[in-house]
């Protein structure tokens, strides 16, 4: 004869199924950049993210996760900004955004590489490996060079970058109203901004992922802006 244990045990179970049949009670999970579940209700939120490798472990994130070592690039960063006339510091917050600083990085929609460059994207500017940093900067600083000259407007030129020129014109030549899109935007330009202004009475500090003599990723502030690599403001 089972035991009331686990007879109360079997009614809990039942009562947890039964809950869970219904569509609202489903829960879906991804991983976000630190390699934590994310749990939500809206399946979207997982499978319509981009996606990329957290440095240092096999999780994949939901958005950008620096890299340590990414200066490594500065030099192709450097002769292609040079080569197409965009500034550096612009090319290396739009990678960071992009891809982190990953150059395996792939989105659900088949985006590759550092600029994450669509298939055709790449076709287009001569990319045959998309997955290589050195064609891949420069076919995604060339393609950017296009926008920034067809909007002659760095906002929009961004925008098209992140949402292709066909949304922003959609909307009269303005950043289109997708949420996705104008963060990128606003993270972008935050990034380079050379000497972003503080609040009334804050400072500016500029955030950094280094390695430490263990081999191990730490946070480092300071206010002093980095040189090279990827960083994010903070305002305090």
């Amino acid at each position: 004869m089972p035991s009331s244990r686990f007879l109360c045990l079997c009614a809990c179970a039942g009562l947890l199924l039964g809950a869970a049949r219904p569509a609202q009670a489903e829960i879906y999970t991804c991983l976000d950049a630190n390699g934590g579940r994310v749990l939500t209700n809206n399946p979207a939120t997982c499978g319509q993210a981009k996606t990329f490798v957290v440095p240092g472990s096999s999780y994949r994130a939901t958005r950008p996760a620096p890299a340590a070592g990414s200066s490594a690039y500065d030099g192709i960063i450097a002769q292609a900004a040079t080569d197409y006339d965009v500034r550096a510091d612009l090319v290396r917050a739009v990678i960071q955004v992009e891809s982190g600083f990953n150059p395996r990085a792939r989105s659900p929609k088949g985006a590759m590489g550092l600029m994450q460059l669509m298939p055709q994207t790449a076709a287009e500017y001569g990319v045959r490996n998309a997955y290589n940093p050195t064609e891949n900067i420069r076919g995604g600083v060339a393609y950017l060079r296009t926008l920034l000259d067809r909007y002659q407007d760095e906002t929009l030129a961004l925008a098209a970058y992140n949402a292709g020129p066909t949304a922003v014109e959609k909307y009269g030549n303005n950043v289109p109203p997708y949420r996705e899109t104008q963060q990128y935007v606003d993270r972008v330009q935050t990034i380079t901004a050379a000497e972003p202004a503080p609040g009334p009475g804050g400072t500016i500090l500029y955030k950094t992922l280094v390695l430490n003599d263990n081999g191990q990723l730490v946070l480092r502030l300071s206010d002093t802006k980095p040189s090279s690599g990827p960083y994010e403001v903070v305002r305090r």
